[in-house]
């Protein structure tokens, strides 16, 4: 980067910290902030389906979750880009925000990302949260980091920094955060499967439509002696039931009750490209995961579509096709190898890798005796998009999964059953991202 450049973007980062502390301290909203190495934005998404019923909110867009991303949010306008005219709007609408009495959200529901050192801090450092959230700790955009704990330090320094009033909502089944609980001032609710969790999850289940197609999952939820059950009639994936327990442990921070939140709940849908089920050609199952990728979120796709195969009492063929998964720095072999044993444990049918670095996976793979014939590896989605539509059987299931770079939306494009609809249902879909041609990353 051009020193010239590098300078303003220093500058534009110092002036919109400004902008958004004074439109907090203007406002003085509820912030719920959010981060972990994965589970942000379907976290993001079930507690705003939980207030928003109830309470003015806005939650980050996009991925406004770093120093210029966050602002934006707090101001409640786009990024200007590389257009000065655009950051003069940008300013402009900072002005009305400041000047006028607008009806401002009560609640701000922000995500926190963090690829390197520091970067939690110089976010905390402007915004003061009622309530923070740690989903998960695990090998995810870690290129900047020495190492898991090193990771651990970063997001839980959102918890740390809350004052006594606030709230800490964390995972106690993640080990590297569980060790953090008491280095808080916060009151905190832990959430997880485990018994030890304030807000706990049982007895998960799959739901069917008249026993027929998977439609969703079940779980009781058990927080304080209460019991309720909770149908997730739009989730696939039993790890995505953190996202739920956290919008409940949220909810009852600012007043609801659990039949509310159970109620409430049932509508949730995962984002776009989070383990969204779809028809596919051939009466085909897609499962379209394909908005970024970690080695967790790989194996944990994995296994849902280990559970899909044998919905409605068919047996269907398992099929994955996994592109790169990017920033894993020194954890990239392992973690692609990693991969490739998830797939042989669910007894996979079909493997087809896209990019320099799945080619671990697709090695690992084929060292374990599995068929080589149905192994396939490709250096763009595009063309596995085209091979994958060549050798469909009727009624497969398919898994689609890759980090953001990697492009997999184009895969799942190729073989949905309704491509007319993909603006609606696909993840980066918006004219800029339409424009851009894959290029391996």
């Amino acid at each position: 980067m051009k020193k010239e450049n590098f300078t303003k973007i220093i500058l534009l980062k110092s002036v919109l910290r400004t902008m958004a502390r004074l439109v907090l301290k203007k406002y003085n909203p509820k912030v719920v902030s959010i981060t972990g190495s994965v589970g942000k934005t379907s976290a993001k998404e079930a507690i705003f389906s939980i207030l928003a019923g109830r309470y003015r909110v806005r939650r980050s867009e996009k991925n406004y979750n770093n120093e210029i991303g966050l602002p934006l949010t707090i101001i409640g306008t786009e990024s200007g880009k590389d257009s000065v005219f655009e950051w003069f709007k940008v300013f402009l609408k900072w002005l009305v925000v400041i000047i006028l009495p607008v009806e401002y959200p009560e609640i701000l529901i922000l995500e926190m990302g963090a690829d390197r050192p520091g970067d939690i801090k110089y976010l905390t450092d402007f915004v003061d949260s009622n309530v923070g959230v740690v989903t998960e700790i695990s090998f995810s955009h870690i290129e900047f980091f020495k190492n898991l704990e090193s990771v651990a330090r970063e997001k839980m320094s959102l918890v740390k920094n809350l004052d006594q009033s606030a709230l800490a909502v964390i995972n106690i089944d993640n080990s590297s955060i569980a060790k953090f609980q008491g280095q808080t001032k916060a009151r905190v609710v832990t959430f997880g499967f485990s018994e030890k969790a304030d807000m706990q999850a049982t007895d998960v289940s799959f739901n069917c439509a008249g026993g027929q197609e998977i439609r969703g999952l079940s779980f009781k939820l058990n927080y304080r002696g209460t019991t309720l059950p909770v149908r997730l009639n739009n989730v696939l994936a039993r790890h995505q039931i953190y996202s739920a327990l956290v919008a409940a442990a949220v909810g009852v921070e600012f007043g609801l009750n659990l039949v509310e939140i159970s109620d409430l709940l049932s509508n949730f849908s995962s984002p776009s490209g989070r383990l969204n089920l779809m028809p596919g050609i051939k009466n085909s199952l897609i499962l379209d995961d394909t908005y970024n990728a970690s080695p967790a979120s790989v194996i944990a796709a994995l296994e849902v579509l280990r559970g899909i195969s044998a919905s409605g009492g068919k047996k269907r063929r398992k099929i994955a096709v996994l592109g790169d998964m990017l920033e894993l720095g020194g954890e990239t072999e392992k973690s692609h190898r990693n991969v490739a044993k998830k797939f042989l444990e669910i007894k996979g049918d079909i493997f087809l890798a896209v990019g320099e670095r799945m080619k671990f996976a697709a090695a690992e793979t084929e060292k374990n005796k599995f068929n080589p014939q149905n192994i396939f590896s490709f250096s763009g989605p595009e063309e596995a998009g085209r091979k994958l539509q060549e050798i469909l059987k009727e009624g497969d299931a398919i898994l689609v999964k890759g980090s953001q770079g990697m492009r997999m939306e184009k895969v799942v494009e190729e073989i949905m059953a309704e491509p007319q609809k993909a603006g609606e249902f696909l993840c980066r879909q918006n004219k800029e991202w339409k424009a851009k041609p894959f290029k391996p990353v």
